[in-house]
């Protein structure tokens, strides 16, 4: 009779400890939530670059009593795209919106906004400077900026119509408040 070899059983315990955990990860309430240390701050005022052909952002805006989204995008940015909708049907509710174009090229991100539309009030650009000081991790990430120019909310990933109801509103509310 063949001897049974306790060792035998590591490999698929070890391959079930870690689905367990890649599966837990992947089911938490908010995956894409990750820490600022900027909430409840004033946004930085970090100058950014301008697109041709679209009204510069000033970050003087931020402070100037109106609560606002700013918005890092992307034209090769797979989610900027999804997202892209729910800010056109945001701006024409009224709200002000502005886009920080990330990392990108001039005239696609002109041919991006051609295409899709310009929900955008005012729109910069960054080379990575503007975002590092805004602790952006990767694009798209939207703040909701209060009218004393002070972040409430930020929010990782694109901006869905679950995530309009769930979070961007109640964050409006507050900002509001």
């Amino acid at each position: 009779m063949a001897r049974f070899s306790p060792l035998i059983i590591l490999p698929p315990a070890i391959f079930a400890a870690l689905a367990g955990l890649f599966a837990a990860g992947m089911l938490r309430d908010n995956p894409d939530e990750l820490p600022s240390a900027l909430i409840g701050q004033a946004a930085p005022l970090t100058e950014t670059g301008t697109l041709p052909g679209r009204s510069p952002f000033d970050p003087a805006v931020l402070a100037d009593g109106e609560v606002k989204l700013v918005n890092f995008w992307a034209s090769w940015c797979a989610p900027c795209r999804v997202e892209h909708p729910n800010f056109e049907a945001l701006a024409e509710e009224g709200l002000p919106i502005y886009g920080i174009n990330y990392k990108d090229d001039a005239a696609n991100a002109n041919a991006f906004l051609e295409e899709l539309g310009d929900p955008y009030t005012a729109i910069g650009t960054d080379d990575g400077r503007v975002a590092r000081d805004w602790g952006v991790y990767g694009v798209p990430e939207t703040f909701v900026v209060d009218g004393q120019g002070r972040i409430i909310s930020r929010m990782a990933g694109p901006v869905t119509q679950r995530a309009i109801t769930e979070r961007l509103k109640p964050a409006l509310e507050e900002a509001a408040n």
